[in-house]
Order: structure tokens, then C-alpha cells, then sequence
């Protein structure tokens, strides 16, 4: 195969995004979420993982977390990876990584990326329905749940834990 042949099949084989978020806790076991300004809802602090300059989803991550609060945190375990199907645009596959407890102190430390975010808060797990729908939602929850049960990595299809 030449190197024409070879440009020509990769650029005709399927293509999917890549997402990266960090679950981050405080001492009570609360969520932090952040709200964009580019479209409705709330979401984890992370998002899309820059593949093509070599960047890993761990990598996205903790850049991103950098980016949108403003902490350079160490990105913990993989706790779920999340096949999200789209209709107006490619699949993603999403990286959920524990983000870790953080105190007081790094709370008050955060600082948003106003290009990007209007604010952010805490949220419990039982309010977590109200501030994250659909695959996000799901995702967030069989995290936490992966947290509180010391399981391994979860493999989830839209959310949802694959049997």
C-alpha cells in the first residue's frame, strides 16, 4: 500500500470525538459542576481531548480542569468510559476520572474561565437530576457509585452500565 493509499483509507474511516471530564468532590461528597455559556445545563469541569496534537484523554482532562477552573489538579483513576451515540454529530466516547476530595481552601482558589463558563457550585447526589440530564447524568452517577464501592472501571453505552 502507498502512502497515498494508505492518507486515503485512514481518511475514509469512521470518526468519533473524544471527551474527558474530572468527577471532583468536597469533604460532604458534593459534585462540583460548572455551567457554560455556549448552551443550556451544567457539566463536569473537562471536555474535548485534543487527539490530534497527541493529547490522551488523562491529559485532556487535566488540562481542561486547568483551564475551566483555574487548579492544576492530578487527575485520579479511570472510573467509567461512556459510549455516547449522536445524531447531529459523531459518537463520543467520554473518560470520567476521579478528580479527587478538594478543601476549602482550593474551593476558594477556583477561577473560571469567563470565555467559557458563567459560575459554578456543589451540587448533592440526590440534586444531581436537577442540574444533569441524560448520559451525563448517568455517567456521574455509576462514577460516584464506582467511588462508594471501590468497583473497578465501569463500561457504559449512553450512560447506561453494559451487562
Amino acid at each position: 500500500m502507498t502512502t497515498s493509499d494508505y492518507a486515503t483509507y485512514i481518511a475514509g474511516l469512521p470518526r468519533v470525538l473524544v471527551g474527558a471530564a474530572s468527577l471532583i468532590r468536597d469533604t460532604e461528597g458534593r459534585v462540583l459542576l460548572v455551567e457554560p455559556n455556549y448552551r443550556e445545563g451544567w457539566a463536569l469541569p473537562g471536555g474535548t481531548v485534543e487527539s490530534d496534537d497527541g493529547e490522551t484523554p488523562r491529559q485532556g482532562a487535566r488540562r481542561e480542569t486547568l483551564e475551566e477552573i483555574g487548579l492544576d489538579l492530578e487527575v485520579g483513576r479511570l472510573l467509567a468510559v461512556d459510549w455516547v451515540p449522536g445524531t447531529t454529530r459523531p459518537p463520543i466516547v467520554a473518560y470520567l476520572y476521579d478528580g479527587g476530595v478538594l478543601s476549602e481552601d482550593q474551593f476558594k482558589a477556583i477561577r473560571l474561565q469567563e470565555e467559557e463558563l458563567l459560575s459554578w457550585r456543589l451540587v448533592s447526589r440526590e440534586e444531581l437530576s436537577e442540574y444533569l440530564s441524560g448520559s451525563l447524568g448517568l455517567r456521574v452517577l455509576a462514577g460516584l457509585n464506582v467511588l462508594a464501592e471501590g468497583a473497578g472501571t465501569l463500561e457504559l453505552e449512553n450512560g447506561h452500565p453494559v451487562t
